[in-house]
């Protein structure tokens, strides 16, 4: 992995900060691409009011550092940041930060589409959603293990 940083918490991030960090003094990098995934007031139902993500230590942090390991198979990547949150979050919150940096932007692209996909269905992380109604766990997505699928097929 040429520049890899993971990390797994319960605190907010700034993600102008994390990208930063990743180019930073870096002329070999020619692209670089974020995600940022934040809490939602809306999912299986409405109004919710708080998400709270669970995860396994450190099989957590080894899932996605085979997904970065495979997405550098793929693509010619100069370095990638993932930091996942855990803990309780209220809506507007971020989550997630996926960040790949390469020479060219089609590959920190790809690369960045193919590591939330994945970490979507390969990285042990559980939700439980908040409402006023109650509280419940977030089931798996179909679309989820389609959008990883069309990758193992490419």
């Amino acid at each position: 992995m040429d520049s890899c940083f993971i990390r797994v918490q319960q605190e907010s991030f700034d993600t102008g900060k994390e990208v930063q960090a990743l180019a930073s003094q870096r002329t070999d990098i020619g692209a670089v691409v974020s995600f940022t995934g934040y809490v939602r007031d809306f999912n299986e139902k409405p109004e919710v009011t708080a998400l709270t993500l669970e995860h396994y230590p450190g099989m957590t942090e080894q899932a996605l550092e085979q997904i970065v390991h495979d997405a550098e198979e793929r693509w010619a990547l100069k370095g990638t940041r993932i930091i996942h949150r855990i803990g309780r979050m209220e809506p507007g919150d971020p989550i997630v930060l996926v960040v790949t940096a390469s020479a060219h932007r089609q590959d920190a692209f790809d690369a960045c589409n193919f590591i939330m996909d994945f970490l979507k269905t390969r990285a042990p992380f559980w939700k439980k959603e908040h409402t006023a109604s109650g509280d419940y766990w977030v089931s798996a997505r179909t679309s989820d293990t389609q959008a990883a699928e069309r990758w193992e097929n490419n």
